[in-house]
């Protein structure tokens, strides 16, 4: 199926990677527009409201919240037929509200999997190695030794992973490299299928008084907002250490950072936040056995470059008829096909 006439496909002004504008721009049946992010500009809701397709930032911290895709941006956009969030993650999508508009909704699931796996193991290597508090007292202090900032070694620890998917499996296959145990919590797949990706199927009761290592890989939803609290860290070994390079909310930020300043737990790397970036005065970034860094897992040069052609070849799919490899909502996909033949007609 081909195009009849040419769909408009719009983007705010935030960074991307230049691949998404050049792979729309080389489709000839598909214009871009790239919009002002500001939240008054009258000219983005207009342009919005003749929209096709709308590529849209999966950074909530980083989006007016009058560009995010709701009921009420729906609404103002009749013709719009699918979005595409700019990430693994879809907080700024309404994926409920786009079903029931007819609008189909993709991610970028596994395209920037192998950055943030990576990412991953730099805070838990740079927790376990000291490596930050080593940096920060050779640039300010003297009269210690090496032994003060005596590390440990992570061959034959066992790391859990909560969550499986694309990020989770690159992360498992990384621990095996390492030496490590892998366990894994994940109760969207089998046993088979987890035990298939690399890791030992356990409960997440079993995980976290298993792991040396705890390390969040699920997305933020209703059921897993706050899944670490007060009694999961409670659970997790004396000693152990636990990362998120998932989203923000899914820990407790206040509940971790009892579990760190009583002891319990050695250490946290840390790269999302319920706020982004963190205040400075966030308690979790007073103290010296946390790693921070600022949502940065997936922004490599090679992450955000397969999430932008992701992101354009998902749409081009979509807008030709397609059914595209992430599609959120597959319950929408007849009524999104109807939707679009009624705009756009199809010649052969």
């Amino acid at each position: 199926m081909t195009i009849f006439s040419k769909a408009r496909v719009c983007r705010l002004d935030l960074w991307i990677n230049p691949v998404f504008d050049e792979l729309i721009s080389d489709k000839s049946q598909l214009t871009l527009q790239v919009l002002s992010r500001n939240a008054d500009d009258s000219a983005t809701a207009n342009a919005l409201a003749e929209a096709h397709a709308y590529h849209v930032s999966a950074a909530k911290d980083e989006l007016p919240k009058r560009w995010f895709v709701n009921a009420q941006l729906i609404q103002a956009c009749p013709n719009l037929l699918c979005v595409s969030a700019g990430g693994a993650g879809y907080d700024t999508v309404d994926v409920q509200a786009c079903t029931e508009a007819g609008i189909a909704v993709v991610n970028q699931a596994g395209a920037n999997a192998n950055s943030v796996a990576e990412h991953t193991f730099a805070l838990l290597l740079a927790v376990v190695k000291r490596i930050v508090e080593s940096d920060n007292k050779l640039h300010h202090e003297t009269g210690f030794s090496r032994e003060d900032l005596m590390g440990d070694e992570i061959f034959g620890g066992t790391i859990g992973l909560i969550g499986l998917g694309a990020i989770g499996t690159c992360t498992a296959r990384i621990s095996k490299g390492f030496g490590l145990e892998v366990l894994a919590y994940d109760p969207l797949l089998s046993e088979d299928q987890i035990r298939s990706r690399g890791a030992e199927p356990v409960t997440l009761e079993t995980l976290l008084q298993r792991s040396d290592y705890v390390s969040l890989h699920c997305p933020l939803l209703t059921q897993t907002r706050h899944m670490m609290g007060v009694d999961q860290f409670a659970m997790m070994k004396p000693g152990s250490i636990f990362l998120s390079t998932a989203r923000g909310g899914i820990h407790d930020e206040a509940a971790l950072y009892s579990a760190l300043k009583a002891g319990h737990l050695r250490g946290a790397g840390l790269d999302v936040w319920e706020e982004e970036p963190p205040r400075r005065d966030a308690p979790l970034l007073s103290l010296s056995n946390v790693v921070a860094s600022y949502h940065t897992a997936g922004v490599s040069h090679g992450g955000r470059r397969n999430v932008a052609r992701s992101s354009a070849n998902q749409i081009s799919l979509m807008l030709n008829g397609e059914r595209p490899p992430h599609l959120l909502n597959p319950e929408v996909w007849e009524r999104f096909l109807a939707r679009r033949q009624s705009i756009f007609g199809d010649v052969e």
